[in-house]
């Protein structure tokens, strides 16, 4: 992997962070997607509050709401269980809860969201929530990008059966073991 070169502003360092892990996890995720992972990162940023949420709360609550904040509420459900997914995987392990939940409840709310929003906003949520698992293994190999340590073989196990992870399926592959059968459906139909 390349060492990661200063950019000049955050979102010049996050655009160049993401593109490095889709190169890693050979993958594109498309100028629409991208972006919005990108700005994301940066929305999120230093928000301590977030290692507090219960998500399958904020997502009734967000079910429960109406119109602009209803969508809002959506919107920040699908990108925090985005963000636990990828980048904080060790905080749902320490509540003891399974990437699984995570990838099913953020496809679910971003589906929702599709469900929901106009002609543009529609197409976007609609592949974010397509896209979910794919964005996930980004967002885990930016932590790579930057030195930190990949994930170990029990979790890829972990995450190749309960979400598809092509980038756990990969790692498993590498290792010369067995690989697990074909993964679980997660979190149901995308629309």
């Amino acid at each position: 992997m390349s060492g990661l070169v200063l950019q000049p502003s955050a979102a010049a360092q996050w655009h160049a962070l993401v593109e490095e892990a889709q190169r890693v996890c050979r993958c594109d995720l498309g100028e629409d997607v991208e972006s919005y992972l990108v700005f994301l990162l940066m929305r999120f940023t230093g928000e301590p509050q977030l290692a507090a949420r219960v998500m399958a709360l904020d997502y009734l609550r967000a079910l429960d709401s109406y119109g602009t904040r209803r969508a809002e509420r959506l919107r920040d459900v699908g990108d925090q269980c985005l963000l636990f997914s990828g980048l904080f995987p060790g905080r749902g392990e320490r509540r003891l809860v399974s990437p699984g939940y995570f990838v099913g409840l953020g496809r679910s709310a971003y589906c929702e969201l599709a469900a929901t929003r106009t002609r543009g906003l529609h197409a976007l949520f609609e592949r974010l929530a397509a896209t979910f698992v794919s964005l996930m293994d980004v967002l885990q190999a930016t932590r790579e990008v930057n030195g930190g340590a990949g994930v170990d073989l029990l979790r890829a196990a972990e995450l190749w059966h309960e979400t598809g992870s092509r980038r756990a399926f990969e790692r498993l592959s590498s290792a010369g073991g067995a690989v697990p059968g074909p993964p679980a459906p997660v979190g149901g139909p995308v629309h």
